[in-house]
């Protein structure tokens, strides 16, 4: 069977939590539930480091402001990540090209990262932090069951994950009035720093 359709459900969620993916193969693997999984993911210090990692966006990605800035910095992590996991799961299987499956789980996953920091931002504009809370969460139990599923019904996962996906970016779209405005708010706030840091005329 191709492993194409686990490529792209988790470049689909590594865009979304890239260290909750190589946790949860890593597991999978570790654990001899599923065959599929690359050693490189299974070692211990690959576990180590993704779950201290998963440890701090879970706490990060709770934080309003602090998750937008936090997605900034993994623009480039998270399409890296499900690129990386893309050549791994094809490089184990034989059934599809390394380079092939990086570009497709490295693009899946930048695109699933612009909905996700896209959201976020447009979440932020709201003044109260539960918002941010409840989609952390959210983000967070969706990653580890599409995940979880993938492992056995990686071409359902696949069509689900690309569902999500497809839904989000019309979602994004009808969201750009608001990311807008929380640039404009934040552009604002470091003009009114920078002038009340200036010494008195």
């Amino acid at each position: 069977m191709s492993v194409l359709p686990l490529v792209f459900t988790s470049g689909w969620a590594s865009g979304v939590n890239a260290y909750a993916v190589v946790l949860l193969l890593g597991v999978f693997g570790a654990t001899g539930l599923s065959d599929d999984v690359p050693e490189a993911l299974q070692r211990p210090e690959v576990l180590a480091i993704a779950g201290v990692l998963f440890l701090c966006e879970a706490v990060a990605d709770k934080i309003p402001y602090v998750d937008s800035a936090w997605d900034s910095v993994h623009t480039v992590v998270r399409p890296v990540a499900g690129a990386w996991v893309g050549a791994l799961l094809a490089g184990q299987s034989g059934s599809l090209n390394d380079v092939v499956a990086g570009l497709v789980g490295g693009s899946t996953a930048l695109a699933s990262h612009a909905v996700k920091a896209g959201t976020r931002m447009a979440v932020n504009t709201s003044p109260e932090p539960f918002s941010n809370i409840a989609l952390s969460v959210a983000e967070d139990l969706g990653v580890a069951g599409i995940v979880s599923f993938a492992i056995f019904h990686p071409t359902a996962a696949a069509v689900i994950a690309g569902a999500l996906l497809l839904a989000g970016l019309v979602v994004l779209y009808f969201l750009i009035s608001r990311i807008r405005r929380f640039r404009r708010r934040r552009a604002q706030r470091k003009e009114e720093r920078q002038l009340a840091a200036r010494p008195p005329a």
